[in-house]
């Protein structure tokens, strides 16, 4: 399965177990990098239309971890307005600026797994060219079924909805 979206500017494909997506940005490496490794920026733009990211703890090291809420926010989404969705990354490792490699779970407040939620293993690797920088986002699950589950979430949606609250915010930075 492969699908170019040009509202998002992103391309995503399935390949077994493993959603990829690809955007490239208008930006050099060093900022793209820098708005995935500063809280403040992360903040800005993580997260769908709509929906407002909370950052509990963030510790950019490997074995640091990420602990975030994202909340939506706007009345027009319906049933989603006051949902939360309470998520943790534990990177792996981290190549400034070329490679984020994390393991991202759903968990409660206190960023607890949440059981039964599916467990990913993301790769973020940042390639500059000709002054712009591609983002190639590898996420791995542990089954096809759970790359199914959030496929039907939205996941696609949601982050190519964030690439391009990402994109808005590199053009603000340069």
């Amino acid at each position: 399965m492969s699908n170019v979206n040009p509202t998002y500017n992103m391309t995503s494909k399935v390949e077994d177990q493993t959603l990829i997506m690809e955007r490239t940005f208008d930006a050099p490496r060093e900022l793209v990098f820098k708005v995935f490794s500063d809280p403040t920026h992360l903040a800005h733009w993580w997260g769908p239309k709509g929906w407002h990211t909370e950052i509990r703890q963030f510790d950019f090291k490997p074995n640091g971890i990420w602990h975030y809420c994202m909340r939506c926010t706007d009345k027009n989404q319906g049933e989603f307005y006051g949902q939360e969705s309470w998520c943790k990354a534990v990177y792996q490792e981290i190549i400034e600026p070329e490679k984020i490699v994390c393991i991202d779970t759903f968990t409660d407040q206190e960023g607890n797994a949440i059981e039964g939620m599916p467990e990913m293993l993301i790769t973020l690797t940042f390639l500059e060219f000709e002054g712009k920088t591609k983002l190639i986002n590898h996420t791995r699950f542990a089954s096809a079924e759970a790359l199914k589950f959030v496929l039907d979430m939205g996941m696609i949606e949601g982050m190519a909805e964030s690439l391009d609250r990402l994109a808005y915010l590199l053009q603000e930075l340069q």
